[in-house]
C-alpha cells in the first residue's frame, strides 16, 4: 500500500487544517491508518490512529496532547483517511506522517512506529503565535 500525504499549512494558533491521507491498494479487512509528527529537534510522535475490521466497525486512538483538539475519520469510497485539527497550538508544529498496516487484532491499540509498515510522506504544519 502506498501513502499520499497532503493538507499541511501554515495557520495562526487557534486555526484548523485538515491533513489527507490517500491510500493505493488494499485496506480492506483488518487494518490501522494513524498519523505521527516529528517537531524541530525532537523524535516522531504518536498522534492519532483508527482501526478498522469492516466498513461499519473502527476504533479511533488518540494522543492525550490532541485529545478533544483532533478528529482522525475515514472515508471507504475515498480510501483516504483524514486528521481534522482544530484549535492548534504553537507545539502543533511539526511535519505529520501517515502509516498504515495490515494488523490480526483490530481491538488493541496501535500507537508506535513499529505498529506500521507503509509510511508516506510528511507535510508540514506550521501554527505560529
Amino acid at each position: 500500500v502506498q501513502l499520499q500525504a497532503s493538507g499541511g499549512g501554515s495557520v495562526q494558533a487557534g486555526g484548523s487544517l485538515r491533513l489527507s491521507c490517500a491510500a493505493s491498494g488494499r485496506t480492506a479487512g483488518n487494518y490501522v491508518m494513524g498519523w505521527f509528527r516529528q517537531a524541530p529537534g525532537k523524535e516522531r510522535e504518536f498522534v492519532a490512529a483508527i482501526r478498522w475490521a469492516n466498513i461499519r466497525t473502527h476504533y479511533e486512538d488518540y494522543a492525550d496532547s490532541v485529545k478533544g483538539r483532533f478528529t482522525i475519520s475515514r472515508d471507504t469510497d475515498k480510501n483516504t483517511v483524514y486528521l481534522r485539527m482544530n484549535s492548534l497550538k504553537p507545539e502543533d508544529t511539526a511535519v505529520y506522517y501517515c502509516a498504515g498496516r495490515t494488523i490480526r487484532d483490530y481491538r488493541r491499540i496501535y500507537s508506535k512506529e513499529s505498529d506500521f509498515g507503509s509510511w508516506g510522506q510528511g507535510t508540514l504544519v506550521t501554527v505560529s503565535s
